[in-house]
C-alpha cells in the first residue's frame, strides 16, 4: 500500500513542479478565471488534456517523439506562430482608448475560449517535453504495476493547479477593480506572449 502512495505522490510532485511555471496556458486561466467566464469548462479541458499527455507518456509515447524530432519542430513553429498573434491582440486590446473592467468587457463566446485554450495546449511545444517526454521518462523509475498511480498523481497535480488557478482568480478581483489595471495585466500578458514566442522561434533553428 505504502508504494502505491509513494508513486502517486513522485508524480503529484513532479506534475506540479512543472506545471506552475508562468506560461500562456496559465496567463489565460487566470485571465479567464478574473473575468468568471467559463472557469469550469476551461479547468476540466486543461485537466483532462494535461492526464491524455501523461497517460500518453507514460505509455511510451514519450520515446516515439523522441525518434521524430521533426514533430516537436511543427509544433514549435505553430506555437510561435500561435502566441505572436495573441500577444499582439493583447497589446492592442491594452491601448485601446475604451476602458475595461470585469463587468464591462465583452464576454467571449465559450468556443472561442475553449478554442484558444485549446492552442495554448496542444500547440505548445514544452507540453511534449515536460508533461510527455520527461513525465514518460520518469515513470520508467516505477515498477510497471505502479505506473498508473504514478500518472494518476501527476493527473492530479494538473487538476489541482488549474482549478485553483481559475477559481481563486476571484480572490485578486479587488486588485482588477479599475480599468487601468485590467490594461496592465493585458501588456504584461502580451509581452510575455510575444516573449515566449521569440524563444520558440530561436529554439526551433
Amino acid at each position: 500500500m505504502m508504494s502505491f502512495i509513494i508513486s502517486f505522490f513522485s508524480g503529484f510532485a513532479l506534475s506540479a513542479s512543472l506545471i506552475v511555471a508562468i506560461g500562456a496556458q496559465n496567463l489565460f486561466v487566470l485571465r479567464q478565471g478574473l473575468k468568471k467566464e467559463h472557469v469550469g469548462p476551461i479547468v476540466l479541458f486543461c485537466g483532462l488534456s494535461d492526464a491524455v499527455l501523461i497517460i500518453a507518456g507514460v505509455s511510451g509515447m514519450g520515446a516515439l517523439l523522441a525518434a521524430f524530432p521533426q514533430v516537436a519542430k511543427g509544433f514549435t513553429l505553430a506555437g510561435a506562430g500561435f502566441l505572436f498573434w495573441y500577444g499582439i491582440k493583447t497589446l492592442r486590446h491594452a491601448t485601446q482608448s475604451e476602458s475595461m473592467t470585469v463587468t464591462q468587457d465583452a464576454s467571449v463566446p465559450l468556443s472561442k475560449a475553449l478554442a484558444s485554450v485549446a492552442a495554448f495546449t496542444w500547440l505548445n511545444p514544452h507540453v511534449y517535453l515536460d508533461t510527455v517526454l520527461l513525465m514518460g521518462t520518469a515513470s520508467t523509475a516505477q515498477p510497471l504495476h505502479l505506473r498508473p498511480f504514478f500518472a494518476a498523481g501527476a493527473a492530479s497535480a494538473s487538476f489541482s493547479w488549474f482549478g485553483a488557478l481559475g477559481y481563486g482568480a476571484r480572490f485578486l478581483q479587488p486588485l482588477f477593480a479599475t480599468p487601468k489595471s485590467w490594461k496592465i495585466l493585458d501588456l504584461v500578458i502580451g509581452c510575455v506572449m510575444l516573449f515566449l514566442a521569440v524563444l520558440l522561434l530561436r529554439q526551433s533553428h
